[in-house]
């Protein structure tokens, strides 16, 4: 694919608290229960709950069962090489308001995940050490997930749920192989989980400096 596809030039991730708030996580409950039958027969149901310290829920994440498979990706500075881009990744439901590093609303609700890569051009240098995304797509527009949309469309799927000409993403990198959620440098605060046996990170509060 020739034309460029436009991706936030700083890493974006979920903004819905101030930097000096501090999370948790616990096991999620059930997955929504209005997701089309073939997303949620596709997830494992042992999801994660993110909540404030005072205990009040800031959103909940379940990823598929099994890791994506089909052609591996190739270039420089991909993470995670052997998700094909446009693959389900799993669902995150959103208990507020949120919005991304370039300021774009997200509302409260639930969104499917798809993996994309960051064009490997001048247009994004220093966007992030890695290439790799989950970007957001309101859950009622996205009914299946054996689908791998190229990156072109996936960037638009993602449109819905930004409301603007940018996709809402997640930064996303291989994982520890062991499941938690942790503060990283003074404000990211990453899960660690495994979609299917391949551990991966991906940041879900914070915001990106630059």
């Amino acid at each position: 694919m020739n034309r460029a596809i436009s991706l936030p030039v700083l890493l974006p991730v979920l903004s819905v608290a101030l930097f000096a708030q501090q999370y948790k996580s616990a096991p999620a409950g059930a997955p929504p229960s209005d997701l089309a039958p073939a997303v949620a027969s596709a997830l494992d149901t042992n999801g994660f709950k993110i909540t404030k310290a005072d205990g009040s829920a800031v959103m909940e994440i379940w990823f598929r069962k099994a890791a994506p498979s089909g052609p591996k990706s190739s270039g420089d500075a991909i993470a995670l090489p052997g998700i094909p881009v446009g693959s389900f990744l799993g669902v995150v439901k959103l208990e507020s308001k949120g919005e991304d590093r370039r300021g774009q609303s997200l509302a409260a609700g639930t969104y499917t995940l798809r993996y994309v890569l960051m064009p490997s051009n001048g247009d994004h240098l220093g966007a992030a050490p890695q290439r790799d995304f989950a970007a957001l797509v309101p859950a009622a527009d996205d009914k299946d997930p054996t689908t791998t949309p190229d990156l072109e469309a996936t960037v638009k799927m993602s449109t819905k749920a930004s409301g603007t000409a940018h996709p809402a993403v997640l930064s996303m990198n291989s994982g520890t192989g062991t499941a938690g959620f942790t503060k990283e440098a003074d404000h990211d605060w990453t899960l660690n989980s495994k979609i299917g046996d391949l551990p991966v990170a991906i940041i879900l509060l914070g915001r990106a400096e630059g």
